[in-house]
């Protein structure tokens, strides 16, 4: 078995990580394809992986260079997978869907952020690629038949206990101590094609915010974005592959990046996050809190979209609109006075747990005995997936 593996996103190459590891201890070939993106092809190069490099998207671009762009990136993974010949595609990019029809070989789009929610992507390449493989609970819109659900959450493919401990001396290099309760604040930048129309912390939240939390602990701040002068006394470099043992001792994460907030969350830090994905994706609203959890002077509850179940919550942190910054600050005192938050978000953790798989064992069986995989996971019950935890 031979598995192309592309990877356009620093949270892919950690959602992959493990399943590309187990692949290779079975004796399997993995081929690696970036897109390198923000620090993406230093974790690749820090975890000593072999990878071809494909172009970045560029910075600026209309609709006809975006469509250039997609065409010549089409071009270059093609020439990668008819040189490689693989088996099977899997990654989070739509060129994956074009060439895996090109090379006549099964591809695979792995996702959770619900489709509605990535409407002109899914809209593209859904239809082509073999399969979606995604959280349960996210929605796959219109291709529901090709959707190939799992109970559990990317994040838990590099986050699950079989995978992560965190390690305080991965933490104390940073001259952090793990003895005092200090806050970890990530500015995204939030420039992604389905980032349009998405805002998060400015900097006039972010001054307020800071306010707020010095008397709570030490402020560290690592961002996408530039940083204003007044918050560069807070800012603190992280090697990529450590920034996660930082996050779980961490007594509070707060930012505007969705992927980051679902892995404070995971670790059993809790957390509150500012954003317009808000009442958009179902895998953060199952990690968080019921959004009314307190009255609101302003009136303003999120409105989830109608795809989006609002049975379950692990009530890990808080998530808020743009539109509702007294909320977002609501949900910050309403944390920084629960003294015991860490142990209260590691019972919920537990809980969590309890009703989650760990993904990258359940990816790395789906690819292994594909195509037999496909069929069992459409009719599977409670006893299959009890082999994944």
């Amino acid at each position: 078995m031979k598995a192309l593996f592309m990877i356009s996103h620093p949270a892919h190459f950690w959602m992959f990580r493990y399943t590309i590891d187990n692949l290779q201890r079975d004796g399997h070939k993995v081929v690696i394809v970036i897109r390198p993106k923000d620090v993406l092809e230093q974790l690749c190069i820090n975890a000593e992986m072999s990878f071809y490099k494909v172009k970045n998207r560029p910075k600026k671009w209309g609709m006809f260079g975006l469509a250039i762009f997609l065409i010549e990136k089409i071009i270059e993974v093609l020439h990668i997978a008819r040189k490689e010949k693989p088996d099977i595609l899997i990654g989070s990019d739509g060129v994956l869907a074009v060439v895996g029809k090109l090379i006549r070989k099964p591809a695979f789009e792995c996702y959770e952020d619900d489709a509605e929610a990535i409407a002109l992507y899914a809209k593209m390449f859904f239809p082509i690629y073999t399969g979606v493989i995604c959280p349960n609970c996210c929605s796959a819109w219109k291709w529901a038949d090709k959707k190939i659900a799992y109970p559990s959450y990317h994040e838990l493919g590099y986050l699950h206990p079989n995978q992560f401990t965190p390690d305080k001396k991965k933490v104390e290099q940073y001259g952090i101590d793990v003895s005092k309760p200090y806050i970890l604040i990530r500015f995204a930048q939030l420039t992604a094609h389905h980032d349009v129309g998405i805002h998060g912390i400015n900097t006039e939240i972010a001054e307020q915010m800071i306010a707020m939390l010095k008397p709570y602990g030490r402020i560290y701040i690592t961002s996408e974005r530039p940083l204003e002068p007044q918050f560069e006394q807070y800012r603190i470099h992280i090697n990529p592959l450590d920034m996660h043992h930082v996050m779980a001792f961490a007594s509070l994460y707060i930012g505007d990046s969705q992927t980051m907030a679902a892995e404070a969350g995971v670790v059993g830090t809790p957390f509150v996050r500012l954003n317009d994905f808000v009442g958009r994706l179902s895998y953060l609203h199952e990690l968080e809190a019921p959004t009314d959890f307190t009255p609101r002077s302003n009136g303003y509850v999120p409105k989830l979209d109608a795809h989006i179940s609002d049975n379950v919550h692990y009530s890990l942190g808080y998530g808020h609109k743009t539109a509702d910054v007294e909320g977002f600050f609501t949900s910050i005192e309403n944390w920084l006075n629960t003294p015991n938050r860490k142990e209260v978000c590691a019972e919920r953790r537990q809980k969590m747990l309890s009703e989650k798989i760990d993904y990258a064992k359940f990816l790395t069986y789906f690819i292994e005995t594909y195509p037999q995989s496909a069929k069992e996971t459409r009719n599977a019950d409670s006893t299959f997936w009890e082999r994944f935890k």
